[in-house]
């Protein structure tokens, strides 16, 4: 969502920059400080990625945005509900969720927009009507805004206990994978993460034969759910070759998901991934 917008600035005239990233997914603050100017206008970062699930230091990149008089906006769709979001404490000046991320109903999202140190001014991208305070013409979906009220309290009444216990879930899936099939790569870093993300490469396997082989029993892909089957951009940033990108599941653990499922799916996709190696004239 923010490469795309930035794609689109870039056919409007603006210049945009893109960073790389470390092996490990996480945003490199040196790297970022020197591509901050004068000249920009906003920072964007993904709270939480949506493939590996690591999670971006909100207050340090704020801090180093607006010491150049720049603004912070954050996509945190994938963060919201899962970990604690404080915009104001990170000094996050625009915010992006959407309500199915967190369970609640598809269809209707937000934007967090500053008040005050500073004030940030929107212009609005629809004219007609008025509502929401003339930024966003329209007939509102109060019914999906009463849902992702409910699920937004929901998420956060939870959020400690749920956190803790995908946690547990994912080392578990992790370790039951290590250990079955020995030869993995994790890719993105452990220590910051969301706590029902894994993402994991394969080596010696045909990921579209893998992803195949399990799509009548365990649902997971191979990458984000709203792109084509090819290697993940985002796994080609972190620096690995095709093949392994290629050969990469995500894994994502819910709210429903338990133990007994964990090791039903740890088993199963290490029966497939040694029976592709087997088969495998590498």
């Amino acid at each position: 969502s923010v490469l795309d917008t930035c794609k689109r600035l870039e056919k409007q005239g603006r210049s945009t920059t893109v960073l790389a990233v470390s092996g490990d997914g996480s945003i490199d603050l040196d790297i970022l400080r020197g591509a901050v100017t004068e000249r920009t206008a906003a920072v964007s970062v993904m709270a939480a990625n949506n493939e590996i699930g690591v999670l971006a230091p909100l207050a340090e990149i704020a801090a180093i945005a607006h010491a150049r008089g720049a603004l912070l906006h954050t996509d945190a769709v994938q963060a919201a509900g899962k970990v604690p979001l404080n915009v104001a404490a990170s000094g996050v000046d625009l915010a992006s969720f959407t309500a199915h991320k967190l369970y609640g109903p598809k269809g209707v999202g937000a934007l967090y927009v500053r008040r005050k140190s500073p004030r940030v001014t929107l212009a609005p991208m629809l004219d007609g009507g008025g509502h929401e305070r003339g930024m966003r013409s329209g007939t509102l979906n109060v019914p999906g805004i009463v849902g992702f009220g409910a699920a937004a309290a929901l998420a956060g009444r939870c959020m400690a206990v749920e956190s803790a216990r995908l946690r547990q879930l994912r080392d578990r899936l992790l370790e039951g994978l290590k250990t079955r099939v020995g030869d993995l790569v994790v890719n993105g870093s452990l220590t910051t993460r969301l706590p029902g993300n894994l993402n994991v490469s394969f080596p010696g396997v045909d990921g579209e034969a893998l992803l195949v082989s399990l799509s009548d029993d365990v649902a997971l892909s191979s990458g984000a759910a709203c792109t084509a089957a090819e290697p993940s951009h985002v796994l080609k940033a972190l620096g690995r070759r095709t093949e392994l990108a290629l050969a990469s599941l995500r894994f994502g653990l819910g709210r429903w998901t338990t133990l007994q499922e964990v090791d039903a799916v740890a088993a199963r996709v290490s029966d497939e991934v040694m029976r592709l190696r087997a088969m495998s004239p590498v």
